[in-house]
């Protein structure tokens, strides 16, 4: 059933303010100690004071905040009246958003979640085109890349299980973030492990630290690269589907377009990977959960725990077109309005339709992926490799529960996305344990890997081995 908007609710102590412009509201900062550590507060305060739309300041730039459902769907589905593109931002046209501003590396990137303007629909539909064989799964594409992602799970877990049937570990760090890069490696098309070091440069951007804008230039060097041999030797992988799509793309454009894919098959994959598997361990979902995993119920799960924790927390911005009312303020033209998909779901004029046993609501009203004409075209892509992840979970461990209580474990916050900075469980494995992994060959002096036979593993692979902990 889809959500009904509910009139009515209290107004709040500003009231409306038709008049007022944002950047003379003086907005308090969002992103705050309170934000990192318990964000539903602050949400809950920024609603009580302004309604469900708020005046906020993003490290130095003003902004709105929607925190309400039925006003984040008036913006998400309303492509007109709030387009995206940067160039519609006032501020910025203006000169007024800082150069060094932490939020800039990652939103100046053109790709096809940032785009608007007259390019964008072509955009749009080559990438629906080029993803359907990946997301499609009566295709060979998907049936090889499900295929994939299991036995990198299995890798990752066998990996753990050299700590012993029994033992501790962290499901972020060895399984819940490596596995959506691995994924990624695998669509992309890179050669070995070449990747890993440019995809763990996308949690640099995701997470807008310091260290953003080298990790940025970094990356999209790496990806010019691959969109340049991709170019040239075009082969089954999502690259060479989208320049089939769209022979048009040049290759800096392309290595754009590969830079959204990583951001949404890695940071927000695993988030939902560990988000997933905390609510079945530690209880906090409806009873019978792991029960109902195993007997095929994976994607219903991973639906509701992204009403209660999306991983995209706040979408890139959108601008308004013109003047428009929304909430109790009236956003003016050129204004930067950011939909927060967890303020959203904390709506009481949503949540209170989505407790346990309520049936007034559909799990699938959730904007995890967003809503309207621009949802994440990679949505079924991101849900299958984490439907796998959290399957090979259950089916390989027959016991986990968590090593800290829930309440306890640490959380890290970007103005992106928000997950688990560890996991850490003690588990016990099921069924036979994995052999023993063969030892490296020696290599002979003076002769390169490839005359020797020689693989080695990636940085990657060397700082996940540095994580067991035998006899944990």
């Amino acid at each position: 059933m889809e959500f009904q908007a509910v009139d009515g609710g209290e107004p709040t102590a500003d009231g409306g303010r038709d008049g007022v412009r944002l950047e003379d509201l003086a907005p308090q900062p969002l992103l705050t100690r309170d934000y990192e550590t318990r964000p539903a507060l602050v949400y809950e305060r920024l609603r009580e004071r302004h309604g469900p739309v708020a005046p906020v300041d993003l490290l130095g730039v003003p902004a709105w905040l929607v925190l309400g459902y039925r006003e984040s769907l008036q913006v998400l589905q309303d492509n007109a009246g709030w387009p995206k593109g940067l160039e519609n931002w006032r501020a910025r046209t203006e000169g007024r958003v800082p150069a060094d501003w932490p939020l800039g590396p990652s939103l100046e990137v053109n790709h096809v979640l940032i785009q608007g303007g007259p390019g964008y629909p072509r955009l749009r539909g080559a990438w629906d085109t080029a993803l359907r064989p990946f997301q499609d799964p009566r295709q060979p594409q998907a049936k090889r890349l499900r295929a994939a992602v299991t036995g990198y799970a299995d890798e990752l877990i066998d990996l753990i299980a050299q700590g012993g049937r029994t033992g501790l570990a962290d499901l972020s760090a060895q399984f819940s973030r490596p596995l959506p890069l691995m994924a990624a490696s695998h669509l992309l098309g890179f050669p070995g492990s070449q990747g890993d070091d440019a995809l763990m440069d996308m949690w640099r951007v995701l997470d807008a630290g310091p260290d953003a804008e080298p990790a940025l230039a970094r990356l999209l060097v790496t990806l010019s690269e691959l969109a340049a041999a991709k170019t040239e030797n075009p082969g089954e992988d999502f690259p060479s589907q989208l320049l089939a799509a769209h022979p048009g793309l040049t290759v800096d454009e392309l290595a754009r377009e590969l830079f959204m894919l990583l951001g949404m098959t890695s940071d927000h994959v695993g988030i939902l990977i560990a988000n997933t598997v905390v609510e079945v361990i530690s209880g906090e979902s409806d009873g019978g959960v792991r029960h109902t995993l195993s007997a095929g119920m994976i994607r219903e799960t991973m639906n509701r725990v992204a009403m209660r924790k999306p991983p995209l927390v706040n979408f890139v911005p959108r601008f308004a077109a013109a003047d428009t009312p929304l909430g109790n303020y009236t956003v003016h033209a050129g204004d930067p309005v950011w939909v927060s998909a967890a303020a959203a779901h904390a709506d009481p004029l949503f949540a209170g339709q989505t407790t346990p046993g309520s049936s007034s609501i559909s799990s699938r009203a959730h904007l995890a992926w967003g809503a309207g004409p621009r949802q994440c075209p990679a949505r079924e892509l991101a849900s299958t490799i984490a439907a796998a992840g959290v399957s090979r979970i259950v089916e390989r461990f027959g016991h986990l529960e968590p090593a800290l209580p829930v309440d306890q474990l640490p959380w890290r916050s970007s103005p992106f996305m928000r997950g688990l900075r560890s996991l850490p469980v003690r588990y016990e494995l099921s069924g036979e344990m994995p052999p023993e992994p063969a030892k490296p060959a020696e290599p002979e002096a003076g002769l390169p890997d490839q005359e020797q036979g020689i693989t080695r593993r990636s940085s990657l692979w060397r700082y996940l081995t540095g994580l067991i902990r035998p006899g944990g």
